[in-house]
């Protein structure tokens, strides 16, 4: 699960490079009741691990979810400052997602 605040770049960025270039099925959900995908239990729940794009979201997930068995967060320190599959973003994110998902396997 690629994880972000408002799931529109960041996360879904992540989630459409996993699914084109790594083969892996990753969904991407925002913690703001603005995403158009919300973060809840049952995503939390379908996840192995969640990519998260900054520190400040791993404490919420954390503290909002802690009646769920959360999977390993994975905080990739992106900042809010690309748009979606901005090539940049695009190269930190196919850097970092790799060693996410050599954990898993």
């Amino acid at each position: 699960m690629a994880v972000c605040g408002r799931n529109k770049r960041r996360s879904k960025t992540a989630e459409s490079i996993c699914r084109q270039e790594v083969g892996f099925v990753v969904r991407s959900a925002g913690l703001s009741h603005k995403s158009p995908s919300q973060i809840g239990d049952s995503k939390i729940e379908w996840s192995d691990a969640f990519m998260d794009m900054e520190a400040p979201h791993q404490t919420r997930i954390s503290g909002q979810y802690r009646h769920i068995k959360l999977p390993p967060i994975f905080v990739f320190l992106i900042e809010y400052e690309f748009e979606f599959m901005n090539e940049n973003l695009a190269n930190m994110l196919k850097e970092r997602i790799p060693d996410t998902i050599k954990y898993e396997i």
